[in-house]
């Protein structure tokens, strides 16, 4: 058995190379997507795709609605969803994302750190299961794939 993973959080720091670093030296069978993790990209592919907008918020409209699609098509593909809430971002799409994985009836790991867990805790009573850490989450996926 093979999963896919849908890593939703923040696209600034390495948390995502983390994951799949110790999952691979773990060796499961974990195939990862995510959102477009290269923000000038995520940011101008409305325009790229349709064309110059007339303004600032009409440009942020056509990316969005690419990048909407992108997440949509990848979610639904997913067998489970981790979303990662750091202390340092702005976590809108995160939450979002956990959200959306949650009204599909997607397995939700979320990772948040304790001092999150007040603003947290209704979607985090809606997760599957809440950890505090990347370690934690390779405990729950390798536990998937545990046959003692």
């Amino acid at each position: 058995m093979k999963l896919t993973v849908y890593l939703a959080g923040e696209i600034h720091s390495s948390w995502r190379e983390e994951i799949k670093d110790l999952v691979k030296a773990r060796a499961l069978p974990i195939e990862f997507v995510g959102p477009m993790e290269n923000h000038d990209l995520s940011d101008r592919i409305g325009e790229e795709i349709l064309g110059t907008q007339p303004n600032p918020i009409l440009r942020d409209d056509a990316a969005s609605s690419i990048n909407n699609l992108r997440t949509q098509v990848l979610m639904n593909k997913s067998d489970l969803v981790i979303a990662l809430f750091g202390k340092e971002y702005k976590q809108w799409n995160t939450a979002m994302d956990a959200s959306a994985a949650v009204s599909l009836g997607k397995p939700l790991i979320l990772v948040r750190p304790k001092e999150l867990h007040h603003p947290l805790k209704e979607l985090s009573r809606k997760a599957n299961v809440t950890v505090e850490s990347v370690e934690q989450v390779i405990e729950v996926l390798s536990y998937i794939f545990s046959e003692k």
